[in-house]
């Protein structure tokens, strides 16, 4: 433990902390709503952020947050539209991203090189300041991504549910796209532009081989996001490598464990461990820990169907079935 008595590993050490719970407790919500991939994409876009940082002058992380922020939002609302052509617009702006970061900084006179770090992450070369700004949009990240866990699971799981209860759909696809824009500048210190989007996935596939339900799922896919980066970090300190490509490798390889484990799981207990009903495949699934009886006045939204009505509890939607409630 002698690298503690360093300032830099200091500093890199609460970075990839924070970096570990941000990514992962974003990326679950992305890869419910199969949008694993928007992370790769925002980095391209955030990479136009660091060049106009480095022309203007002004902190790299901060102009990639505004970039990527105003790309999130251009990206969701194209997507919303449903257009044929939406892929190919969402191509154009992620490719674009890279045309207008390398353009950028030659109009500063510098170099492609000087884009290094964070396309492949320096977690070690972290200054105080990118350190309070790192802390700064990865706690609101994390605040909002806990706090708001049933509305912006409600949303991810299914629109139209989310709709009829209630809830502004179109402003939490937003805040969702906005957030992960977030991550990806708090990111690119630590893991690079170019690899932040496997921070915020991998972690969470491999949680969702040793769990079942989103709220399991979302606390170990943070856990998991920490023990990554953490060991990834101290890897490369004494091995003298990548930081961010060795978080990676790490993360990959805790998925490569986790999958023949989680399968052989779901065959040893042939679904019955997780409360599912034989009979009707994968559909009922009895909810966790469901300490009241629901109702018209139990305060939880009612979602109404031809022939029973749900409640929108925790992110899930809750059904009695028997003598318990399951959740889908």
């Amino acid at each position: 433990m002698s690298f503690l008595q360093y300032e830099f590993m200091q500093r890199a050490l609460l970075a990839a902390v924070l970096t570990g719970l941000a990514a992962p407790a974003i990326g679950t919500y992305l890869v419910q709503r199969r949008l694993a991939l928007m992370g790769d994409g925002l980095g391209h876009v955030a990479l136009t952020g660091v060049a106009a940082g480095i022309l203007t002058g002004f902190a790299p992380v901060w102009t990639a947050a505004v970039v990527a922020t105003a790309g999130a939002v251009t990206i969701e609302l194209v997507r919303a539209r449903g257009k044929a052509s939406a892929d190919v617009a969402l191509a154009m702006l992620f490719y674009g991203g890279i045309a207008g970061g390398v353009l950028l900084i030659g109009l500063a006179d510098a170099t492609p090189a000087d884009l290094h770090g964070y396309l492949f992450g320096s977690i070690l070369t972290v200054a105080a300041a990118d350190l309070w700004a790192i802390a700064a949009l990865g706690a609101v990240v994390i605040v909002l991504c806990v706090g708001l866990r049933p509305q912006l699971f409600a949303v991810c799981q299914d629109e139209e549910y989310a709709r009829v209860a209630g809830l502004p759909v179109r402003l939490y696809a937003i805040l969702i796209a906005v957030m992960a824009a977030v991550t990806v500048t708090v990111a690119m210190r630590t893991v690079g532009l170019l690899l932040v989007s496997a921070l915020m996935v991998v972690p969470v596939a491999t949680s969702q081989q040793l769990t079942r339900g989103f709220r399991a799922t979302f606390g170990l896919a943070m856990v998991l996001g920490v023990a990554a980066s953490l060991a990834g970090l101290v890897f490369a300190y004494y091995a003298d490598v990548a930081p961010g490509a060795s978080i990676v490798v790490i993360a990959l390889a805790g998925f490569a464990l986790a999958w023949p484990i989680g399968t052989a799981l779901r065959r040893l207990h042939g679904g019955r461990a997780n409360g599912e009903d034989p009979r009707l495949g994968n559909a009922h699934v009895a909810a966790e820990q469901h300490g009241h009886e629901h109702g018209e006045e139990c305060g939880h939204p009612p979602v109404e169907h031809a022939d029973h009505t749900d409640y929108l509890h925790d992110g899930h939607l809750h059904a009695q079935h028997g003598t318990h409630y399951d959740e889908h």
